[in-house]
């Protein structure tokens, strides 16, 4: 299941990305800045839980600032943290390998944003729209204190979301990422199934149900005059 929402994910945001490319003229965004924040439900999928990732559901929140390029694009920075936890008792490992695990991940991350409609408010000749939905891909690193220990790993966090402005400056949001983080230790277990070489198996995902709210500061100049 995860591996086709990856596929469907990357090729809906490839098609995104050419629909505005497509675009002869992308408006400006009224404001450069936002800052905002989220949280929700957390949840992992792994060696200790191949199925339902929000089986054994935590708590996600996160801070986000964001870079407004126009309104279909953005660039977002986000410090999050988000509680998870499982055990083996409904799967079968061989040799025997069982466990639990609570771990408490912090991420901090950088991604691009899609719009599929201009966003925007209060600018009705730019024909922008007070909603849409939006697609994000990104890199990042993820810490993981699982167990006692400590983990580091880099990951990709990958999303879909919608967003609503229900003033100029104010926008509400709700999000569905996963996050292949390249570690396989957020759960305790080290590839207990013995596959290295399976890029989805091998290494553990976090998923995240949020909602949150960000509010846009530093207004651009419609029109800029010279004067002598």
């Amino acid at each position: 299941m995860i591996k086709n929402l990856t596929r469907y994910t990357l090729a809906a945001a490839m098609t995104a990305i050419c629909h505005t490319a497509a675009t002869a003229q992308v408006p400006t965004a009224a404001y450069a800045w936002d800052f905002g924040a989220g949280a929700g439900m957390s949840g992992y999928i792994g060696d200790a839980n191949r199925a339902n990732p929000f089986k054994h559901p935590g708590f996600t929140a996160d801070l986000t600032g964001r870079y407004i390029i126009d309104s279909r694009w953005a660039v977002r920075a986000s410090l999050g943290m988000a509680t998870l936890s499982g055990n083996t008792s409904e799967v079968v490992l061989p040799n025997g390998a069982n466990g639990s695990f609570n771990t408490t991940l912090c991420d901090l991350s950088v991604r691009g944003e899609a719009n599929f409609l201009p966003y925007g408010k209060g600018e009705t000749y730019k024909r922008l729209r007070n909603w849409t939905p939006y697609l994000a891909l990104g890199a990042g690193l993820d810490i993981a204190f699982t167990n006692g220990s400590t983990y580091v790993a880099p990951a990709v966090p990958m999303a879909f979301g919608f967003k609503y402005k229900p003033a100029e400056r104010l926008n509400l949001y709700a999000e569905f990422c996963m996050t292949k983080v390249f570690c396989d230790h957020i759960d305790d277990l080290s590839d207990p199934n013995q596959i290295k070489t399976d890029f989805y198996k091998a290494t553990d995902w976090v998923s995240r149900i949020s909602v949150g709210f960000s509010y846009e500061f530093g207004k651009r100049c419609d029109a800029c005059h010279y004067v002598d």
